[in-house]
């Protein structure tokens, strides 16, 4: 096997599921029609080529072919590359990759996403070292903005998957989308908390999203791509490596506005998250435990150290309120709230009758075209969802 093909992996299978790529091949041959494409991850597979260096070489030379086509020398004076790395840069290996890659991708059907394209996340595009390129098994979608991460140990107790279950299915039906890594404990448990509550989740993965790992997640990691999405920065067939792990983990807090660890000991995966998590500007709530456990000493600590006591999914919703307003999931649509996604017509139409200002309930009626008594049912409804909250007997406002 070359070079090339052992940092691909095998052939993509042809019973893949299907979603919508950004690239198609011309010809059974697999010939890509976008070179610009075909640039951008030659350039981004070539080793040594993280996102700070990818920056730096864009900022310095303005398209991935001009990084391509410049002098060693010239791409030996930029930060961070070496006459090493000029010299890959140079060769003709990574431009192979790059249709090897793409080939595959194509026959996959796995999306390619660059940070330029419309579905590549947007909390992805804040973070100091956002990922060079996005492989994507499933579908992304706008309401993925409203994203909450939760990790923990894979050697969980029955408390703590039971737990992870539950703040994931009723944050999932809150309108959130569960992220998290796939693994075993906390993490499957969370992932499975959110297709049986009926919402969206997310794996992120430390090898390729044809890889699976463990492999006895198979079955789930199926289930997420059918709600929601697998997504990695490493090529489809990449095999997991242990090192990659953290880079993974940083991605998991990035997707996400907000961090939940349910069970993590003091030297676990989780405590990366969170730490990725404040680092990156997000919120990071814990679980607390049982003070004899060694799975919830991460978790104390954690609070101790400023991280949000939890004990129930509506701590999340308060705090990440103020966080989500203003947030477009459509062109229509801008959230207040995560929960605001769960309203049904007559809820939304009632909500989108009354302003932040205090707002009389005869001109909700008027708004809204509803009956007076299904107005006022509805207004309880919204106000035990602390949605509103009254001012007075006759006025509400938005919270």
């Amino acid at each position: 096997m070359s070079s090339t093909d052992s940092r691909v992996g095998k052939t993509p299978h042809s019973n893949s599921p299907a979603s919508t790529t950004e690239l198609r091949p011309t010809s059974p041959r697999g010939g890509a029609s976008d070179d610009g494409l075909r640039h951008y991850l030659a350039l981004v597979l070539t080793t040594g080529v993280g996102p700070i260096t990818l920056g730096s070489l864009l900022d310095t030379f303005g398209t991935p072919e001009a990084v391509l086509n410049a002098a060693p020398g010239e791409l030996a004076e930029v930060q961070g590359v070496g006459i090493a790395l000029a010299r890959r840069l140079r060769s003709s290996e990574f431009k192979e990759l790059a249709d090897q890659v793409i080939q595959q991708c194509a026959e996959a059907q796995i999306d390619i996403l660059r940070p330029s394209h419309p579905r590549f996340p947007r909390l992805l595009r804040e973070l100091p070292d956002p990922p060079g390129v996005l492989y994507v098994r499933g579908e992304l979608k706008p309401c993925d903005g409203l994203a909450l991460a939760i990790v923990g140990t894979r050697g969980a107790s029955n408390y703590g998957r039971t737990q992870a279950e539950r703040f994931g299915r009723v944050l999932a039906r809150a309108g959130l989308t569960i992220v998290s890594g796939l693994a075993r404990g906390i993490d499957a448990a969370a992932h499975r908390g959110a297709i049986d509550g009926g919402g969206r989740t997310i794996a992120v993965l430390s090898s390729g999203v044809h890889e699976i790992y463990p492999p006895q997640h198979e079955e789930l990691a199926l289930q997420i791509v059918e709600h929601g999405a697998l997504i990695s920065e490493m090529p489809p067939f990449m095999k997991p490596k242990k090192g990659m792990f953290p880079q993974r983990n940083r991605l998991i807090s990035g997707l996400a506005l907000g961090t939940l660890v349910v069970e993590a000991a003091t030297r676990s995966g989780a405590l990366i998250t969170a730490r990725h998590a404040g680092e990156q500007g997000r919120e990071v709530f814990a679980i607390p435990g049982l003070v004899s456990s060694p799975s919830a000493r991460g978790c104390h600590a954690l609070i101790r150290d400023g991280a949000y006591l939890t004990e129930d999914p509506d701590d999340i919703l308060d705090q990440l309120g103020p966080l989500v307003e203003g947030i477009q999931i459509s062109p229509e649509v801008n959230v207040r709230h995560p929960m605001e996604l769960t309203l049904n017509d007559q809820e939304s139409r009632v909500l989108g009758a009354i302003g932040v200002e205090p707002t009389d309930i005869n001109l909700v009626v008027t708004k809204s075209g509803l009956p007076v008594a299904r107005v006022l049912s509805t207004l309880s409804v919204l106000e035990m969802r602390r949605l509103i909250r009254r001012v007075s007997g006759q006025t509400v406002l938005r919270c």
